[in-house]
């Protein structure tokens, strides 16, 4: 059985095929780190809501392209893993312009291959205190 198939409910039209949800959270990183604002816009669905959780922003598809595109600096974003079942995924990713370095954590819904919803829960890299230190 394909973990990626819907049940299918006989009261519903089926959903058009699309990117797995995985597949769509890659591409929307990829997007991002290319800075193609044109495929960044094409990932994310009518309706879409991105909530950043650190400050409790949160955005339209058009301000989450805004965003991003007009953050100051040049960012790279790795993305370090994904795990996707059905229409979610989650993902953590390593975001630095070459002198500062967060980690973020994303929680994607996709339907029909582009994100519906996208949490973003930030961090900033740092050493541990000399009593943790490995």
């Amino acid at each position: 059985m394909d973990p990626e198939a819907a049940p299918t409910d006989p009261e519903q039209p089926p959903v058009p095929p699309g990117p797995s949800s995985g597949a769509a959270l890659r591409r929307y990183v990829a997007a991002l780190d290319a800075r193609d604002w044109h495929d960044l816009a094409a990932c994310l669905a009518p309706g879409f809501e991105a909530l950043l959780v650190h400050t409790g922003e949160r955005f339209d598809a058009d301000a989450q392209v805004a965003f991003n595109r007009d953050y100051p600096g040049a960012w790279r974003v790795t993305l370090q893993d994904v795990v996707a079942d059905g229409d979610r995924a989650a993902g953590r990713a390593r975001v630095s312009d070459g002198g500062s370095t967060f980690h973020v954590a994303l929680f994607a819904t996709v339907a029909a291959g582009a994100l519906v919803e996208l949490v973003e829960v930030w961090t900033e890299a740092e050493q541990p205190p000399p009593d943790r230190s490995t």
